[in-house]
């Protein structure tokens, strides 16, 4: 929703001022400019990334609309991450094994709907618990789960740093779309000044489009995608902070608590909000 309202904002400001100072909006109308834009962006993009990056970029647009993980979901991971800390420490490792084998039957996971619907984030579990269970020390522990962590942050801001590279490209294609116009307008020197100035206006459009869709557009929605992964490795190094935690042989509530301290303010629990879900969950 909130880039939504971004969009108009930037339209409405632009194209405000621009009536305020009577300026001619159908002037700024210019197909041509836009396919020579847009086509040029994509066909870069295109010649960037191979299929799958361009399908992973398609496939992360639509975290633009939706919000980073809230307290809800914080409380519902370090819940589970409770229980199952509670168990293995009651039964023994072993005894978390087959809910870390098949988390999909497991009557643990199953309370956790929103942490089973991250597939990323339940396998990130699952394998690091059966790490554990097969036996390391924490340090080689810690240096296993820092290798995959940096890993899948590498992989998860692709797609922003792709879209920041084509905003950056957009102020070139503007110029390129002007020099186009300008290359037109050279060829109707003969005709009256009201052509000839229609079509530098038309050729300085180009321009104009290149700078607004890289610093109002595509540059803004590459930052959005940026955050959001900032966002979601957050999530992942409270995991990493909680299973280390308890590999070195901290209390289950301790762990979770050291998880907690690791979250960004606006979305971490208080320390009563997290105890009494673990307490509620537990009975």
């Amino acid at each position: 929703m909130f880039p939504i309202i971004g969009v108009i904002i930037v339209f409405g400001s632009i194209l405000g001022g621009y009536v305020m100072h009577h300026g001619n909006v159908h002037v700024l109308f210019q197909p041509a400019e836009f396919v020579i834009l847009g086509g040029a962006a994509l066909g870069a993009m295109v010649i960037m990334c191979p299929p799958k990056t361009l399908l992973k970029i398609i496939k992360s647009l639509k975290n633009l609309f939706g919000g980073g993980p809230g307290k809800k979901e914080y409380i519902e991971l370090l819940s589970l991450m409770y229980m199952l800390f509670s168990k293995a420490k009651k039964e023994g490792l072993l005894g978390i094994e087959s809910d870390v084998e098949s988390p999909a039957k497991s009557q643990i996971f199953k309370k956790y709907p929103n942490v089973i619907k991250n597939h990323h984030a339940v396998e990130f579990i699952c394998d690091n618990f059966r790490v554990y269970i097969l036996g390391v020390r924490p340090f080689e522990f810690e240096e296993m789960m820092d290798r995959e962590l940096e890993a899948h942050h590498e992989e998860s801001s692709v797609p922003a740093t792709v879209i920041g590279k084509v905003a950056d490209s957009l102020p070139g294609f503007g110029i390129v779309a002007a020099v186009l116009g300008v290359v037109i307008t050279m060829g109707k020197m003969s005709e009256s000044p009201d052509v000839i100035g229609h079509s530098v206006a038309a050729a300085l459009v180009g321009t104009f489009l290149g700078i607004l869709l890289c610093y109002g557009f595509i540059g803004p929605i590459g930052n959005n995608l940026e955050q959001r992964a900032k966002e979601d490795a957050k999530y992942f190094e409270a995991i990493k902070v909680a299973i280390l935690s308890f590999a070195k042989e901290m209390p289950p509530q301790l762990a979770v608590e050291n998880a907690r301290r690791v979250l960004f303010t606006d979305s971490k629990p208080s320390f009563k909000e997290l105890e009494t879900a673990v307490r509620k969950k537990a009975a």
